[in-house]
């Protein structure tokens, strides 16, 4: 058997995710047969059947899947050597994360970590909810700052500060008269994401559900007309507190723990500096003093 190229890798990801001869070979920007054909050659060089083809649809065998799971890694792998050979002759430390989803630490973390002999000049990579994990596997980013759980394939962790979360309302919803809350009292009213808030924001979306990424200012003005609740840790409650919304303690609402993750590969001097820098800060018993609390209106 020989060993496959990453061409073919791209082939058939490109076909297993859209299991249409058609679609692939239009996101591969080529042509049909020559994809077919090249589909059926790699079956060929693994002795395996990886799809089962009919005149209506195309699906994956456990073959396929398996080689799916394990190709999409491998790509991610090559892309992310690439982008570290280019991002070498351009040493900086390249720092993920979602806009205030960090305690409202990171002043305080790129402070400390400039102090270390090993910083580096650092490049912000601003992102929406769960897309700092895959910027460490591409190689786009070194180290991030992000909210657990997430998809840790190929990264290490580090929680750093753990704090409650608290439902966002409209100021005149009903439910805003009281001074605290439970999931039973939240079923039925959507999350931005669509699903049930009395699921406690960790059940997956509706299938086939379109999930649309909104900033912070448009998932308030949505709920401070009444369209969605929505959860948010006690740190950024703080920071958006204003007249039309109401945060409520929710008693059996999970909190919320922000963590530090890098590419479990890494041996760069700079990313052990910003962990190092992260724990530090997080530790301070100030921190916790200051995130401990929050005055409900």
């Amino acid at each position: 058997m020989s060993n496959l190229e990453v061409r073919q890798l791209r082939y058939f990801v490109a076909v297993a995710e859209e299991l249409h001869f058609g679609r692939a070979a239009e996101r591969l920007g080529m042509a049909q047969p020559p994809l077919s054909r090249a589909i059926r050659e790699i079956e060929r060089q693994l002795g395996v059947q990886l799809l089962e083809r009919t005149t209506r649809q195309v699906a994956l065998t456990p073959a396929g899947t398996a080689l799916l799971r394990d190709a999409r890694t491998a790509l991610e792998a090559v892309e992310a050597a690439g982008r570290r050979a280019r991002n070498a002759a351009e040493p900086r430390l390249r720092l993920a994360f979602k806009a205030d989803y960090d305690a409202g630490l990171l002043p305080r973390m790129l402070a400390e970590f400039e102090r270390s002999p090993s910083a580096l000049p650092v490049e912000l990579l601003m992102g929406g909810r769960d897309e700092q994990a895959p910027a460490l596997r591409d190689g786009r980013a070194d180290v991030a700052l992000l909210v657990l759980p997430f998809d840790d394939r190929g990264v290490d962790v580090e929680p750093l500060l753990t704090e409650p979360r608290v439902v966002v309302l409209a100021a005149n919803d009903p439910l805003a008269a009281r001074t605290s809350l439970s999931l039973a009292d939240l079923a039925g009213r959507e999350l931005p994401d669509g699903t049930d808030a009395g699921d406690g924001g960790v059940a997956p979306p509706p299938p086939g559900s379109v999930v649309k990424r909104r900033d912070l200012a448009q998932i308030f003005s949505l709920v401070e007309v009444g369209s969605v609740v929505w959860f948010v840790p006690v740190s950024l409650a703080r920071r958006h507190a204003r007249a039309g919304l109401a945060f409520r303690e929710v008693t059996d609402l999970t909190p919320s723990t922000l963590a530090v993750a890098w590419p479990s590969d890494s041996r760069s001097p700079a990313v052990a500096a910003f962990v190092r820098a992260a724990q530090d800060v997080a530790a301070d018993p100030s921190v916790l003093a200051a995130g401990g609390s929050y005055t409900y209106s």
